[in-house]
């Protein structure tokens, strides 16, 4: 750490300026190639000033002490996470086959990239998440019948169609997308693809086991009322990098990268390891991953990513933002 003030402070001053400090951030983000991501000035000062604590224009040793410990050791060395989502039978060949859905995308396209990555990259844990639903399942549309819907449904049960939402009865109401019945518990559609690789000492996480709400995310069911276990095992793991994938970009993946991203965690969406259901749904999914400061890359880029031979700005300030919340928390405190 004092090496790296020293290498930077280049008037020896003892502080580092912004245009050193910019010195400091040309050597974080760059690529395998030696080539460098240039910060815009906006991103740059923005970054600049939550590690000036003092406002002073100004990053003494014990502010960069700050910086080192809570930024710059993350981004050289952060724990990272594969976590493939939903990669089971019903998805690809079975039931919910999304090949059948508007965007016409085959789940089977995800298997080679992904058992690339599983046979080819170091991650620190991998992570499997299920669709896991109890025969009676409320995302059913087979199980329309037995609950009642609510006044203000869009659309009736009498006329209601495969894939249309409606608005069951509820405290909350419950906005629910209709599916065919998909990967019931312990049947041969909630499995994972015989193709997948599945890795010793991988976690699996199973979601939607409850009966009267749907759970998209692999954190959270819709109504944010139960956590899986995903969570608190990431939380266990230091986990800092999620790289995500699976089926359905716009669904269940969407969601998870959506609370990721929510949560706090440097997110990487691969897109070439995922396939979805609708193609503007897939584009809103991408711009929520942009707009919140994850990053969505190719799975040939993954390797020199998880290496930290490639170190992307965009999780760089997406780790900054994180660090200025605590420190507001700490002050609010």
């Amino acid at each position: 750490m004092d090496a790296c003030f020293s290498a930077f402070d280049k008037d020896g001053d003892g502080f580092l300026n912004i245009e050193e400090f910019d010195g400091i951030c040309k050597g974080l983000f760059r690529n395998d190639r030696g080539i460098v991501y240039s910060l815009d000035v906006h991103t740059l000062k923005h970054i600049f000033n939550i590690f000036d604590t003092k406002k002073d224009g100004l990053i003494d040793r014990q502010e960069f002490t700050m910086c080192w410990n809570k930024w710059i050791k993350t981004i050289i060395r952060p724990v990272n996470i594969f976590l493939i989502i939903d990669v089971q039978n019903d998805f690809i060949s079975g039931s919910l086959n999304i090949s059948n859905c508007s965007a016409q995308q085959n789940g089977l396209e995800v298997i080679e990239p992904i058992n690339h990555l599983l046979d080819t990259v170091n991650f620190d844990s991998v992570f499997y998440s299920f669709d896991w639903h109890p025969i009676d399942h409320i995302s059913f549309i087979e199980n329309l019948s037995l609950r009642p819907l609510d006044s203000s449904s869009p659309i009736k049960a009498d006329n209601a169609k495969l894939y249309d939402t409606v608005i069951f009865e509820g405290s909350p109401k419950i906005k629910q997308r209709l599916w065919p019945k998909h990967c019931v518990q312990d049947s041969w559609g909630a499995q994972l693809y015989k193709d997948l690789k599945v890795v010793d000492n991988a976690v699996k996480i199973y979601k939607g086991t409850i009966s009267d709400v749907d759970s998209y995310s692999v954190f959270w069911d819709n109504k944010k009322l139960t956590q899986t276990t995903l969570g608190t095992q990431l939380a266990q793991l230091n986990a800092t990098d999620i790289y995500v994938c699976g089926l359905a970009y716009d669904v269940c993946v969407g969601a998870t990268v959506a609370d990721a991203l929510s949560i706090g965690y440097r997110t990487i969406l691969i897109d070439d390891c995922c396939r979805g259901v609708d193609l503007n749904d897939i584009e809103k999914t991408k711009n929520n991953v942009v707009k919140n400061h994850g990053v969505i890359v190719q799975s040939n880029e993954i390797k020199t990513m998880v290496e930290g031979r490639d170190r992307r700005p965009e999780l760089g300030y997406k780790l900054a933002l994180e660090i200025e919340k605590s420190m507001e928390k700490e002050n609010y405190k």
